[in-house]
């Protein structure tokens, strides 16, 4: 199969960024399913909040009847519930799950952070030193059987225990596929990559609504909420074989600030390759510590930004079909949500990292921050009208916060691994998914106290559009730490890239004392 690719070498890395896209996409389906399918799920396997509620063809019907869900919505326990009664004796309540609830919350989000971040940090660090595309296989094949085995689940501990593998699965995808591709295109296109590959989280979340909604209605035979996630399993295990079949390993390489020079100064030195030969690399003088890097006042303050943003996007990618369904009953917003976070996020996801790439070249990385900053502000107002307009507003409102807010994920990758030296790079970017995905992950478990002490929409202006504004104040501060741009130099570290002893580096053949020499190149 990798002969048929080299044929046509020129779409490669195309091809490479697609399928690494898919992969993303599949298992970020998978995992936000559940905020779709939660009620149905919990009906059949029995966990979250019971409450009384209208029956599910009065509440789908064309003509809905707000005073009858009104009467249900008030009723307090199941006696006064199973009461109310039409004119002709039959009932039109029904006490029974709702999909919300403490356990919904927890089955979320802490069960799969909680393993999700930890995980990350171990794939992080061995995307630096192993074969990254059979690791990203591996990962791929972990979590799409996980995500068609939840399909199979019987009970709520089976939810829980499938989603900490889902976790395991879908946490090396981003280190694995940021590393990738950060090898493979260069600096002038790599804002644009991160965030076309970015773009498989909201693609992935944009489907979870028409899926997870019309496709459970289908009921394809009498399966209901289990199909979904039967499909998106096989779509997974598709995209591992394709991953292991037909990509290889890229060369590993410095960029950005490292190679500008922001390093210390380099120097070659001869290392044994894969087949015992040695082979010259080079490394800087004083060997970079992981912990140095990490506590960067830049990288922590970034860090501290990017967890507040996550926050309010996993708030409400976790409670939106469920927070319209109750604030809107009997309004269909599916489709709405699949266009506003699938078809206007991807637009923002492009705009954003064509821009960042457009001014990175003459104002330096300080720039990325800055359109961070200046695109989550822009954001909040209009994530604000999505929670207190009616239907149609909110849907606008919610498209025109859409368009800015999801500018960020690939935007802040592109602006981590221009940060930090090569060599750990991976690993830089798996610690920070780790501290990031934990707080935004596990945050979101107050809506549900907030929401039972005030209402919905309280807790989402809270936890959703107010993490918004306060993230842009964070990224705001966080450009008054970034260097100004420098001018690049062309030194021996830029051309022989990283020491790794499972990988042959072909471009550069040694000199008559060991050293690189560039011949062949000339």
């Amino acid at each position: 199969m990798h002969s048929y690719i080299k044929k046509l070498g020129f779409l490669y890395k195309t091809y490479v960024l697609t399928i690494l896209t898919l992969g993303y996409l599949t298992s970020e389906m998978g995992h936000f399913l559940i905020g779709v399918t939660s009620k149905a799920t919990a009906r059949d396997v029995h966990y979250g909040d019971i409450k009384c509620q209208l029956l599910g063809h009065l509440a789908e019907s064309e003509v809905f009847n707000s005073t009858l869900h009104e009467r249900c919505d008030s009723s307090p326990d199941q006696q006064s519930c199973e009461l109310l009664v039409l004119e002709d004796g039959k009932p039109y309540c029904e006490w029974n799950y709702n999909g919300l609830g403490f356990q919904y919350q927890l089955l979320a989000g802490p069960a799969f952070i909680a393993v999700y971040s930890i995980v990350g940090v171990f794939f992080g660090m061995a995307a630096d030193k192993f074969n990254r595309v059979r690791l990203l296989t591996l990962c791929t094949v972990i979590s799409a059987s996980a995500i068609g085995l939840i399909g199979m689940a019987t009970s709520y501990w089976h939810l829980i225990l499938l989603r900490i593998m889902l976790a395991v699965g879908e946490a090396g995808t981003n280190p694995l596929s940021t590393g990738i591709l950060s090898d493979l295109f260069s600096e002038e296109k790599r804002g644009l990559v991160m965030a076309i590959f970015n773009w498989g989280i909201y693609a992935g979340i944009g489907l979870a609504f028409p899926v997870g909604r019309y496709v459970t209605e289908m009921n394809v035979g009498g399966l209901g909420w289990r199909v979904p996630y039967y499909m998106s399993g096989m779509i997974g295990l598709i995209v591992a074989a394709l991953a292991i079949t037909t990509m290889t390993e890229p060369k590993r390489t410095a960029i950005s600030e490292e190679a500008d020079g922001d390093s210390e100064p380099s120097r070659p030195r001869p290392v044994q390759n894969g087949n015992g030969a040695h082979a010259p690399v080079a490394e800087s003088a004083e060997k970079t510590s992981i912990w140095k890097v990490l506590f960067q006042p830049k990288i922590l303050i970034l860090c501290i930004a990017a967890s507040i943003r996550h926050t309010g996007g996993f708030c409400f990618a976790y409670n939106a079909d469920l927070f319209y369904r109750d604030i809107f009953p009997g309004k269909d917003l599916g489709w709405s949500l699949f266009v506003v976070t699938f078809l206007v996020g991807s637009i923002g996801v492009v705009i954003g990292g064509v821009t960042s790439d457009s001014i990175v070249k003459k104002y330096g990385i300080r720039s990325r921050v800055a359109v961070l900053a200046i695109s989550q502000l822009i954001a909040t107002p209009f994530a604000y009208g999505s929670i207190y307009l009616g239907p149609t507003g909110a849907m606008v409102t919610l498209a025109i916060s859409y368009l800015f807010a999801e500018m960020w994920f690939g935007i802040l990758f592109a602006i981590l691994v221009e940060s930090v030296p090569m060599s750990v790079r991976s690993t830089t970017v798996g610690a920070f998914l780790f501290w990031m995905n934990n707080f935004g992950g596990n945050v979101p478990m107050f809506v549900e106290p907030v929401r039972k002490a005030y209402d919905y929409k309280t807790a989402l202006a809270i936890f959703y559009a107010g993490f918004y504004l306060l993230s842009s104040l964070m990224f705001g501060t966080t450009v008054l730490f970034m260097g100004k741009k420098k001018s690049k130099k062309t030194n021996v570290h830029t051309l022989a890239g990283i020491e790794n002893g499972g990988f042959k580096n072909t471009e550069l053949e040694n000199g008559p004392k060991g050293f690189p020499s560039l011949e062949n190149h000339l």
